[in-house]
């Protein structure tokens, strides 16, 4: 064989063999890894993040995500290294590594750990497992699956059906109590709970019901400061460890939101995203009536506008100081001020 020939070939194997790692490989350059400086946030900013080091990242449903460090504004994409421009959830693991995740249409997995990204593949599992350091995360729209990372892998488990229940059923939201176990709100089957060992199902009308010929699901879940829970619907409920109650059920039901004050909140029924702020107070979205504090007192309305006209809102996040943040479908970031939610602007 001829010397050309032989190099020829040597080098195919190599392309050959990098090709075939792709998926799990780091993709290095100045562009890769600089991002694009921007000015502003792009307008469908539906996740705020705040990692370990204070830098803020937004997650957006149509240009990928967006870092913002006090000073500078940069946006990431696939054309940088992301799997998909739609983010839906943004997590952190214990060593900083960031992963973003896409849901829509399929699951994607972007890990960044500072310099570069890389695609992360999940390994299929039928081992449920419960440990303190687990990240729980989102998998693709309209499947029964999730991911759970142990610090080493990503694995890919689905949810078992509730008893008596065979309709097919999507993740909403995760969640981690405070003593550890895992929530998942779906959509249209209710909410579960897994403390390691067993699945129990939550199926009451009002996190399973459909409304104005659709399902508003189990979007959000938060534990109030007496440790009930509200899944964004007209009940809060109150669980228990063991089913000792009469009712062999390991929960009892109590008004929410939309019945404590028949004044402001006759209307407010079913909310988007819940979170309890550093004082106990429990902060309430709506997709079209802004926000609502409930301070176990009372409740306080907050307008949230653009231009005088309503906006719509998709979620809330408290930051590592405690202030809050929300997430639009067409506006944007919002910031609270103490008085009012304002547009956050770099």
């Amino acid at each position: 064989m001829k010397l050309t020939t032989l190099v020829f070939f040597c080098i195919l194997t190599i392309l050959t063999s990098c090709n075939g790692q792709t998926s799990n490989k780091k993709i290095n350059s100045d562009q890769f890894t600089n991002g694009d400086t921007v000015k502003e946030l792009r307008n469908s900013i539906m996740v705020v993040y705040q990692d370990k080091k204070n830098i803020y990242w937004f997650g957006s449903w149509e240009t990928g995500v967006y870092r913002f460090d006090g000073k500078t504004l940069i946006n990431y994409t696939t054309k940088h290294g992301l799997q998909n421009n739609r983010i839906d959830e943004i997590a952190e693991d214990k060593s900083g590594n960031m992963y973003f995740i896409g849901v829509f249409p399929n699951a994607t997995i972007t890990k960044f750990d500072g310099q570069s990204f890389t695609k992360i593949i999940a390994t299929p599992s039928n081992e449920w497992k419960l440990e303190a350091n687990d990240l729980w995360l989102r998998n693709a729209y309209q499947t029964e699956k999730v991911f759970r990372f142990d610090g080493n892998t990503f694995y890919e488990l689905t949810l078992p059906k509730p008893p008596k229940l065979s309709n097919p059923y999507e993740i909403y939201s995760i969640y981690k109590d405070k003593k550890g176990n895992i929530w998942f709100g779906t959509n249209p089957v209710g909410v579960c709970r897994y403390d390691g060992k067993t699945f129990e199902w939550i199926t009451e009308e009002d996190v399973t019901e459909f409304r104005n010929e659709g399902a508003n699901g189990v979007r959000s879940i938060t534990e109030d400061k007496n440790g009930d829970f509200w899944f964004n619907t007209e009940n809060r409920y109150s669980v228990y460890d063991s089913t000792t109650l009469k009712s062999n059920k390991f929960y009892t039901r109590h008004e929410s939101i939309g019945s404590l004050d028949g004044g402001n909140t006759s209307g407010l029924k079913e909310y988007l995203s819940t979170v309890r702020d550093n004082e106990n107070n429990l902060w309430f979205i709506t997709y079209r009536s802004g926000v609502w504090k409930y301070d176990g007192m009372k409740i306080t309305h907050y307008v949230v506008q653009d231009n005088s006209k309503d906006i719509t809102l998709f979620s809330v996040y408290k930051d590592n100081k405690g202030d809050l943040w929300l997430g639009t479908h067409e506006n944007g970031a919002y910031k609270f001020n103490g008085t009012t939610f304002e547009k956050f602007k770099p």
